[in-house]
């Protein structure tokens, strides 16, 4: 797949600006409303502060009353009323599912940098559903789980309350660099966001995803339809399909807390082969084996 350059914005000028379509005209509060599905926090910041980047109306992300029962490894779908057919039938299965969930019952964490971290596990989906020679986006963004800020207590293995969130960081979406794309080329293998990044750098300028260390997430995944029409704007509620799945929740921290969390890592993360102990071939992940191995420097 093709890769595509970004702004410092993250969003690219092919992604912009698609067959007559500007997508940012689709991220505008103008569109219906500014603020996330499900009653989840507003990711913005507080009155006096700058004004933060648009984020997507409610309409695209799936807002309340319009929500499918979850699925494990299906995930939630924003379904709402009156969807273009282009988008009413896809649907999204989550990649490495069972690691995932070993990693969420243990209660994943994920690390920001200044510099910016990738995920591991990587978000990866596979699509189906859509139409084969239609033109499709597909972006993530990332809602607070709650209005807490937290920390972890070491004698008891667990994550605490510890106060009021602190101000949101500037809402953020990540458009995948091959975007936009037939349909037939998403469904044709499993889509990866392994470019995506996550900082805590308040000032960044690379794109990447801006978080608040020691607070809950929920990633989201977005399916957009790019509508050819010259008057798309006034159905950008219909073209949008949106995915969340429970099991990618996560704490956000600079180092990990929870040294379960280290070691499932280091056993799964085929880049951290270093870090183990006498393994000299890569470690092949098995959610039915405990792995073995010494804990290593991040």
């Amino acid at each position: 797949m093709r890769e595509s350059s970004s702004g410092s914005d993250g969003v690219s000028q092919a992604q912009q600006e698609t067959q007559g379509t500007s997508l940012y005209s689709l991220f505008t509060p103008s569109n219906g409303c500014d603020g996330v599905a499900g009653g989840a926090p507003t990711a913005g910041v507080q009155d006096g502060a700058p004004t933060k980047p648009p984020s997507p109306p409610v309409a695209f992300l799936g807002g309340s009353g319009e929500r499918a029962p979850c699925v494990t490894g299906l995930g939630c779908a924003g379904e709402g009323t009156g969807k273009n057919r282009h988008v009413s039938q896809a649907a999204a299965r989550l990649e490495m599912g069972s690691l995932w969930e070993e990693f969420n019952r243990l209660g994943t964490e994920m690390i920001v940098t200044k510099a910016g971290r990738r995920m591991f596990p990587t978000f990866q989906v596979k699509l189906s559903g859509l139409d084969p020679l239609a033109d499709y986006v597909l972006l993530m963004d990332f809602v607070p789980l709650d209005d807490k800020r937290y920390r972890y207590a070491f004698h008891s293995s667990s994550w605490l309350a510890a106060g009021r969130a602190d101000p949101a960081a500037p809402g953020r979406v990540h458009f995948h660099p091959d975007s936009p794309a037939k349909g037939a080329q998403w469904m044709r293998q499993i889509v990866s966001f392994d470019k995506l990044k996550l900082t805590n750098n308040l000032l960044d300028d690379n794109g990447h995803i801006i978080l608040n260390s020691m607070h809950r997430y929920q990633p989201r995944f977005h399916v957009v339809f790019v509508d050819p029409r010259r008057d798309s704007e006034r159905f950008a509620h219909q073209n949008f399909k949106s995915f969340s799945f429970p099991e990618t929740q996560f704490m956000a921290v600079t180092a990990y807390q929870n040294h379960r969390i280290t070691q499932l890592k280091i056993a799964s993360n085929p880049f951290a082969k270093g870090f183990r102990d006498g393994d000299p071939e890569p470690c092949t992940y098995s959610p039915t084996t405990t792995p073995h191995f010494s804990y290593g420097q991040q």
